[in-house]
């Protein structure tokens, strides 16, 4: 592109001095004849002469002109990596179907992984992925809609006419089952996604092509929040429901200034001695208005805005803080994807270890499936480090995702927490308790321990310690409780508690 920048200043000056030139030719050259001319009659038909010689210049001239122009107008509307039309050209394509009052659909379509793949890769593999997925976009529209490149690793499809908008949905489903599959760049095979969002403007709306860019960037990051791979359509409910997002992150914010965040801590009971051996760290939100806020709600937020990173340290300082006196007790700390992708979270932990003078032996991090998947080199990397610490890794919500054998391997954990949905399953037929029975059977195998969540009945009770589990958690023995209340249940083997209003199934970031 630099080179065709250098072209154009180049043709740019031709034109503008070229004239003048020929200008200043034609009038020596007619100057100097009319010394020489016999007569009157001579030098009239000089001057008409070098008239006519510049006329046809200016004219020569002025056609080339034109094609520069034409061309300057093909640059600027061209995105210089794939020469894809740009952010410009959509403008005034959206804008030239809209006075022609036809329906126009639009799709806002961002990869997913690509970050990370130039991370691993460099800028100049991640180049040449943007070129390959631009010409497999226009493959699969088959000229039947416009591929534009807007920057980065963002793209957008339009399409007007007669069922745009099934049209082009039809386009993006084919565009996710085609990412569902590797990207050839050299000899490399790279793993990408998209997360798509589908906007439309129908005959006579007053949409314009601002708006309908914007509400289709809204439903994008609708698709990435709701799990990316996928393409949702815009509606009008996304607008309000991102200024409640807007209203409570600012909420969030203040009250991580004001200390409206507490700590809650639920037992682990151990299967043989049946004696507390381990305690959950879960957050709660004491709103000043009195109302409660599920963590479900509030983390989801605070991830997508970056202050999960600033609340889980917190979370973590106050935890490691609060277990100090607990003996030889185990502290669980749940751990969010936005925290492992940080590069500087296991610096963080670090430090906090170190200014609260806690064991690091004593400390297990739950993280997800989720968070392993999205970013598995850098999660690799931070648990690496982690590990160095001394602190153990668990891995939570076992059962509801598609972690594999292989997955199991690859990232070594300490120990396997069944879902508590894999437990009240396998209490109701034999295929959940199979299943139940051989995932702690690779746990074995694997010299992780297992710990049984959700467990309420004292059938469920027994059902997790023939099946071999170590640990159980659950409302039969003991609720969340703050953490003065947790010494009292410390060095005695402990009975079924009762239960109590509260929610016993929330869960923590």
């Amino acid at each position: 592109m630099t080179h065709q920048s250098d072209k154009t200043r180049h043709d740019t000056r031709v034109l503008l001095f070229a004239p003048l030139a020929v200008l200043g030719l034609i009038v020596g050259a007619t100057a100097i004849s009319g010394l020489f001319a016999a007569d009157a009659a001579d030098l009239v038909i000089v001057f008409m002469l070098g008239g006519a010689a510049f006329a046809a210049a200016i004219t020569l001239f002025g056609l080339l002109g034109y094609r520069h122009l034409a061309s300057l107008e093909r640059i600027s509307n061209s995105d210089s990596l794939t020469m894809l039309p740009n952010r410009r050209a959509l403008h005034g394509g959206i804008q030239s179907e809209v006075r022609t009052q036809q329906e126009v659909a639009l799709a806002l379509i961002d990869l997913d992984g690509f970050k990370l793949l130039n991370d691993h890769y460099g800028h100049s593999v991640g180049d040449q992925a943007i070129k390959e997925v631009g010409r497999i976009f226009e493959g699969i529209c088959e000229g039947n809609a416009l591929v534009h490149r807007l920057g980065g690793d963002e793209y957008a499809i339009f399409m007007s006419g007669n069922l745009a908008g099934t049209l082009l949905e039809g386009i993006c489903r084919r565009i996710i089952e085609r990412l569902a599959k590797p990207v050839a760049v050299d000899d490399r095979r790279l793993t990408l996604g998209a997360s798509i969002g589908l906007a439309r403007r129908l005959p006579y709306d007053t949409v314009g092509s601002s708006e309908l860019l914007r509400r289709a960037d809204v439903a994008m990051y609708v698709s990435k929040r709701a799990g990316k791979m996928r393409c949702t359509w815009f509606s009008e409910a996304f607008d309000h429901s991102r200024e409640q997002l807007k209203e409570m992150d600012d909420e969030l914010r203040s009250a991580l200034t004001n200390g409206e965040f507490c700590l809650n801590y639920q037992p682990l009971v151990d299967t043989t001695s049946r004696k507390v051996v381990a305690v959950e760290c879960l957050l709660r939100w004491q709103r000043p208005d009195g109302k409660h806020v599920g963590p479900n709600i509030f983390i989801p937020v605070a991830e997508e805005s970056g202050l999960i990173n600033a609340i889980g340290l917190w979370v973590l300082r106050q935890a490691c803080q609060d277990a100090l006196a607990w003996d030889d007790i185990t502290l669980s700390v749940n751990i969010s994807a936005a925290q492992l992708r940080n590069p500087e979270f296991p610096i963080h932990l670090g430090h906090i270890l170190e200014e609260t003078g806690f064991d690091p032996e004593r400390l297990e991090l739950e993280i997800t499936e989720t968070c392993l998947v999205l970013d598995p080199i850098v999660a690799e990397r931070s648990l690496a480090v982690i590990r160095g610490f001394g602190v153990r890794v668990a891995l939570d919500d076992f059962g509801t995702g598609y972690a594999s054998i292989g997955f199991l391997r690859q990232f070594r954990f300490e120990k396997l927490k069944l879902d508590r949905s894999l437990v009240v399953q396998a209490g109701e037929d034999d295929a959940s308790r199979a299943m139940m029975l051989s995932s702690i059977t690779v746990a074995r195998a694997m010299h992780m321990d297992v710990t049984a969540e959700g467990v309420e009945t004292e059938e469920q009770a027994d059902m997790v310690r023939a099946a071999g589990c170590d640990q159980i958690q659950g409302w039969l023995y003991f609720k969340a409780m703050p953490a003065g209340e947790i010494p009292q249940h410390l060095n005695r083997p402990i009975g079924a508690q009762s239960r109590d209003d509260s929610d016993p199934h929330a869960k923590v970031a």
